[in-house]
């Protein structure tokens, strides 16, 4: 448990209220991937306003659940707020969607979802 990310914010938001912190773990399942898999796309095909938008909104969830790539999403996020197209982000951004996956996995499993 907790080896992709971690809960101690999650719990620290949550006050103990186990419920929400369920509903804090199914929102992450039902946003996060396909938010990773929408910025994947939007990298890939060099649009950097979808890029911008799909970093942006997951950020806070990443950041909440400690995922550890907080740093790597937002220079995915900046590549695409000041149109980089001159540099090269699918190193950041596959260990970003490397994260997401695991923590994905784990959360499903640690959480019977």
């Amino acid at each position: 448990m907790e080896q992709h990310y971690k809960l101690y914010r999650v719990k620290e938001m949550a006050e103990g209220d186990e419920d929400f912190i369920m509903a804090l773990a199914g929102a992450f399942l039902e946003e996060v991937p396909e938010d990773a898999a929408r910025l994947k796309h939007a990298v890939t095909e060099k649009d950097f306003y979808t890029t911008y938008q799909a970093a942006h909104k997951m950020k806070p969830t990443i950041d909440l659940f400690e995922l550890g790539v907080l740093d790597k999403l937002i220079i995915v996020q900046d590549w695409g707020k000041f149109e980089q197209g001159d540099k090269d982000v699918t190193a950041e951004l596959q260990l970003v969607l490397n994260a997401v996956e695991n923590a994905s996995r784990e959360i499903k499993d640690d959480f019977n979802l």
